[in-house]
């Protein structure tokens, strides 16, 4: 079954098709690209996707969608940005009545909790799920993202990202969820809206998405709650929460599992359920519940979610854990290298305090925190000294908060990059070890984890 026929292509598009053919796939960077693929030749600040044209051809692709005629097959349109969107809308108004789409937001673990939610989902539907790779979050992700679902999808997952007010508005409207879920709220693009309620209004902006009838899933345990649980019911027919507590989706018990991860039982609407997740941390585990939660309000096998859940592995620089060579035998490396902002920190770090052998911490700085930077990075000495880290790695100026913090407690390395920090942690890594790698994308610690983990 064709993806995309010309035909469709054209009529949802408003544009013009050069030829007959039909796709497998859709992408808009041509390294992508692969065999039975349309390109999406998207203009850009940089650079312009028509330039791109003959490496997309040369990669495979069947046909282009492009505002310049082309000498290969191709559907014309006026803007290239505005047919992506319309093709997504077209995508998304092709599903069956009984399919359910899901969006997910949040300041922290988005990406890990649609990846959770797909791999829940896909088991119980048998392969007939779909979700947003990478993190393609933004408006010209989604919209993408939307433009790759199969016509027979069950169901869509989609992830949704801001960093201004309004964008998860015009994004929830696009994907047009069943269920729309915070995962939590935290002092993540803080320099650009201001306060931590600021940020709880825009990631609230999902639930204005909400198809009629739909559900509202929002996180127990923040400050931003009872803010997050308003907005939700302006627009949802059902408002559940996760958590702690008296949430709708509760923890009755979690103990550390014996294979690693933790074992789990919990309270779920009209339900109790114990399952083990494969990650450790307490915030997989309120991952987890929000997971479950939404299994059961889209219909599918909550059982057969909790079985993938414990066969879920880490992601790369969100949790994937490499056992690395050292002399005299191996150490423990936790990637967490993609994103960090304050709470996913201290997160991380307890998770860190949880594993055996000496804790060493590889932190880099976090960005877009205004004003409130040299505060917050200074807030993670507590997490560091609960962790029980014993050699500390810091990268970036904005660490000079937490180096001063933890002046004379611990021995700290604080360096300008990251071949500095790889240098210095391959000089004090030793048989044992459990260390942690954690910092906002821009930082580039991923370098650090390919290096130290022979690029795996």
């Amino acid at each position: 079954m064709s993806l995309w026929t010309s035909d469709e292509i054209a009529a949802a598009t408003g544009g013009t098709a050069s030829a007959e053919f039909e796709v497998s796939g859709v992408a808009f960077d041509s390294r992508e690209i692969e065999p039975g693929h349309l390109f999406v030749a998207m203009p850009g600040t940089q650079f312009d996707g028509h330039d791109f044209v003959g490496k997309a051809i040369e990669n495979g692709a069947t046909a282009l969608l492009v505002s310049k005629p082309q000498q290969h097959p191709h559907v014309l349109v006026d803007d290239v940005a505005a047919a992506l969107e319309a093709l997504a809308k077209a995508a998304r108004a092709r599903l069956s009545d009984e399919a359910v789409v899901i969006g997910v937001t949040g300041s922290v673990g988005k990406t890990s909790t649609k990846e959770a939610l797909y791999a829940a989902l896909d088991r119980a539907s048998l392969g007939k799920a779909h979700r947003s790779v990478k993190s393609y979050n933004n408006h010209t992700g989604v919209p993408l993202s939307l433009a790759r679902m199969p016509r027979d999808t069950r169901y869509g997952v989609f992830e949704m990202g801001m960093n201004h007010a309004g964008e998860i508005a015009a994004l929830t409207k696009l994907v047009r969820p069943h269920i729309a879920m915070v995962t939590t709220i935290a002092p993540a693009h803080i320099e650009n809206l201001g306060t931590i309620e600021a940020i709880a209004d825009a990631k609230a902006e999902i639930f204005e998405g909400l198809e009629e009838g739909g559900t509202a899933i929002v996180p127990e345990d923040v400050h931003q709650r009872d803010q997050l649980v308003k907005a939700a019911r302006k627009h949802a027919a059902r408002t559940l929460t996760f958590g702690s507590g008296e949430a709708d989706a509760a923890v009755i018990h979690s103990v550390p599992a014996r294979a690693g991860g933790s074992l789990v039982t919990a309270r779920l609407p009209g339900r109790e359920v114990t399952f083990t997740i494969a990650q450790p941390g307490a915030h997989w585990v309120m991952n987890a519940l929000a997971v479950l939660a939404a299994v059961g309000e889209a219909g599918a096998d909550v059982a057969v979610a909790g079985l993938a859940l414990a066969d879920m592995g880490g992601l790369a620089g969100r949790g994937a854990r490499h056992r690395i060579k050292v002399n005299g035998g191996e150490a423990l490396l936790i990637d967490e290298s993609y994103n960090a902002n304050s709470a996913s920190m201290a997160a991380t770090l307890a998770t860190l305090g949880a594993e055996k052998g000496r804790k060493v911490a590889v932190l880099g700085a976090m960005k877009e925190l205004g004003e409130e930077s040299e505060r917050l990075h200074a807030e993670l000495a507590g997490p560091v000294r609960e962790a029980g880290v014993e050699q500390l790695i810091l990268v970036g100026d904005e660490m000079a908060a937490l180096e001063a913090a933890l002046l004379g407690e611990i021995p700290i390395t604080r360096v300008e990059n990251v071949e500095l920090a790889t240098q210095a942690l391959q000089q004090t890594i030793r048989m044992g070890d459990a260390v942690l790698v954690k910092a906002s994308n821009s930082v580039g610690l991923a370098k650090l984890v390919s290096a130290m983990a022979g690029g795996r």
